[in-house]
């Protein structure tokens, strides 16, 4: 039997949780697959799913069905990676682990700055391989691909606020629309 829960800010749309439960899992097992710690995925995960994007220590490990230990080594690993914060809920001595509201786009804009170190040690790596030996020419090949990388990812990520406002902007226009539709 499929347990059913109401969403707080979605009323009258219910979940099916065995469904929410393996896309959390098939998500996380894409993220551990990319190179994330596979608990850590599973917890960054679940907090993406929720609709308040923050839960819990205890309500992370019930719904994963994991220790608090698990939870706290997960948690440190996402607040060390700047993917999550920590903060107290008001009143209460409990945490709080809350996604940062733009993830994907500050996950790459550190991606940036890690490539920025990257490109250099591959050209210091040049130096020392000699840039016409066979090493050498693919340590290259790899800092030019950095740098690169470096300077599309800013333009995309531009392209990305553009379309972003333009989406919003669409939607409060057609929330508008419903409303007057509505009155009149």
């Amino acid at each position: 039997m499929r347990e059913m829960i109401e969403p707080e800010d979605a009323p009258g749309d219910a979940r099916d949780e065995t469904a929410v439960s393996r896309f959390v899992e098939r998500f996380a097992a894409d993220l551990a697959e990319a190179g994330m710690q596979r608990m850590a995925a599973r917890v960054f995960a679940a907090l993406l799913v929720s609709d308040a994007g923050a839960l819990t220590s205890a309500e992370l490990a019930e719904q994963l069905r994991i220790s608090p230990a698990a939870v706290s080594g997960a948690i440190r690993y996402l607040a060390q990676v700047d993917m999550v914060v920590r903060e107290r809920e008001p009143g209460s001595r409990r945490d709080r682990y809350r996604l940062y509201s733009e993830v994907w786009y500050e996950t790459l804009t550190r991606r940036d700055q890690m490539m920025a170190r990257w490109e250099s040690t591959m050209r210091d790596g040049v130096k020392v391989l000699g840039p016409g030996t066979p090493a050498g020419l693919r340590i290259t090949e790899t800092a030019d691909f950095f740098e690169f990388v470096q300077q599309e990812l800013p333009k995309m990520l531009e392209r990305w606020r553009v379309h972003q406002a333009a989406d919003r902007a669409a939607e409060a226009r057609e929330a508008r629309e419903a409303r007057e539709a509505e009155a009149g």
